[in-house]
């Protein structure tokens, strides 16, 4: 008789830390790959996939985020009102970063990389995104987490 049996994590399972990044330097895709894994949870041995395993990531300096290529000028972001015949928004990474949007972008990078269904819209609230070197979650005992 086997009596292995596969391990599923529940929510009272899981505990959640808090990491900070400095994006000072950073590419934008692979910073952004190695905090969807954070926030998805596959770091962790307990991952399940139909639990929000993941922890918390605050991200400084997300305004000294860099790029490779011509995205600075290439790369657009593009959403919509929903009008007929003109709601068309679109903006360049770099109108972006000037104006001061940097958030945005990462945001955007890592919602690439996680579900799109009602498990990724709770994970991606771990998010917290800031241009500066400052920060309001200083109680959170934050970790630096060196990427």
């Amino acid at each position: 008789m086997v009596t292995n049996k596969t391990y599923a994590a529940s929510a009272a399972d899981i505990k959640k830390n808090w990491y900070v990044v400095n994006a000072d330097g950073q590419t934008l895709g692979r910073l952004s790959s190695k905090i969807a894994k954070i926030i998805i949870g596959k770091h962790k041995p307990l991952y399940t996939p139909n639990v929000d395993c993941g922890d918390f990531v605050v991200v400084v300096n997300a305004s000294k985020i860099k790029v490779t290529g011509k995205r600075w000028s290439d790369k657009k972001y593009y959403r919509h009102s929903t009008y007929t015949g003109g709601g068309l928004k679109v903006e360049a990474l770099g109108d972006l970063i000037a104006a001061g949007k940097a958030e945005k972008v990462i945001r955007a990078a890592v919602w690439g990389m996680i579900p799109h269904g009602r498990l990724g819209r709770q994970m991606i609230t771990k998010l917290k995104v800031y241009g500066g070197a400052t920060h309001p979650h200083a109680a959170q005992k934050l970790q630096e987490m060196a990427l």
